[in-house]
């Protein structure tokens, strides 16, 4: 009995210690689970945050990070939960990774958008800005873009021509002041076309322009087809019309050339004149009509006399000069202008013309479109 007691002892103790040893194990697996960098952050606070704050509240930082920045919801969301719905860490985390997103859309067809016209008296711009939908060409942050590029291409200090087409390098790197709610302070023109991408989440991209000038006495005229705001639309008409008095009055000339101007975006011509008619599209034309003719198994003089008349139809169709007017389909451009030089009392004469289309050329994923080339005079 003695021995039974005294062994039950050192069993008692070794019993005790590993209890003991046990706990602090637990402990310190405990704490590790708990204090560990292994566990993720995002798994843990934004749920202690949700926990602590209604839905309500949520949807209202969500709704005014939205107004901020124009980004996507699901965008503004994921920013939110990142920061921890600070909303101004969020609005900064916004920007940095919607211009990652922007250089990675890039490469994204961008056949929609809008043009933008600027003019004053001697002298008119037109750009083309592009993004993905028509959806992004209604934002208002994207129109603002549209016009201000545009007033800035006028003002622009570039080479003394009466026509000038440009690229989008001839902007990208000019300075441009900006004073939108979402868009403001002074940066470059493709800064700004890249920030406007990483908030509306869309390839956005500066596609082309021209610049039309007149000479010494005479006005520029446009029109603008599908026109959600002054100096905006889908569809452009300029042209300038000179008089040789210098005495002549603009404001007739400013008025038919508004006209004209509508007339060129109704009537899509090609050239001014037929004698600027090109030799290479004249010759394929004839090819065309001669080959037409031949199947008539009319005579030689017969066919010659088909293929000059569908010749003077061709005219018709594609020469600025030669078109029915379409205020008053009895008369031709020609007419028009002939009209006007007797009513200002000085021979009046177009001098350069411009016809564009948002997309045109610009190839489609789901389909090939064709080019509508962009007209002018010599």
């Amino acid at each position: 009995m003695a021995w039974g007691q005294g062994a039950r002892k050192p069993l008692f103790g070794l019993l005790l210690r590993a209890q003991q040893q046990a706990a602090r194990g637990y402990s310190s697996a405990f704490q590790t689970r708990v204090l560990g960098t292994h566990v993720p952050q995002n798994d843990i606070f934004p749920r202690r945050f949700s926990s602590q704050a209604s839905s309500s509240e949520q949807m209202n930082l969500i709704k005014q990070l939205r107004e901020r920045t124009s980004a996507p919801i699901k965008d503004v969301k994921a920013s939110l939960v990142n920061c921890n719905w600070d909303i101004e860490a969020a609005q900064k985390d916004l920007r940095k990774r919607g211009v990652v997103l922007a250089s990675k859309k890039s490469s994204r067809t961008a056949a929609e958008g809008l043009l933008a016209i600027a003019q004053d008296e001697k002298k008119a711009a037109v750009i083309e800005l592009n993004c993905e939908t028509d959806f992004v060409a209604r934002n208002d942050v994207f129109q603002y873009l549209a016009s201000s590029v545009a007033k800035m291409a006028l003002s622009a200090q570039g080479p003394a021509e009466l026509f000038l087409p440009f690229g989008p390098d001839y902007l990208e790197n000019m300075s441009i002041n900006l004073d939108h709610p979402k868009l403001s302070g002074e940066t470059t023109v493709q800064n700004a076309v890249t920030e406007v991408a990483a908030m509306v989440g869309e390839n956005v991209k500066l596609r082309r322009g021209f610049m039309l000038s007149t000479t010494a006495h005479g006005a520029v005229s446009s029109y603008l087809h599908t026109c959600p705001q002054p100096g905006l639309g889908r569809i452009a008409g300029l042209v300038t019309l000179e008089a040789e008095d210098s005495s002549a009055l603009l404001d007739a000339l400013k008025t038919v050339g508004a006209s004209i101007a509508m007339h060129i975006v109704a009537t899509k011509p090609l050239f001014l004149s037929k004698e600027l008619v090109s030799a290479a599209a004249l010759e394929n034309e004839r090819e065309i009509l001669r080959t037409q003719a031949e199947s008539s198994g009319k005579s030689q003089m017969a066919m010659d006399k088909m293929v000059e008349g569908r010749l003077r139809k061709y005219f018709e169709e594609v020469v600025l000069m030669e078109q029915k007017y379409i205020l008053n389909d009895s008369k031709n451009v020609k007419t028009v202008l002939s009209d006007l030089s007797k009513e200002v009392g000085s021979k009046v004469t177009i001098g350069n013309f411009i016809r564009m289309q948002v997309g045109e050329g610009i190839e489609r994923p789901e389909a090939a479109e064709g080019s509508e080339p962009v007209a002018r005079a010599a």
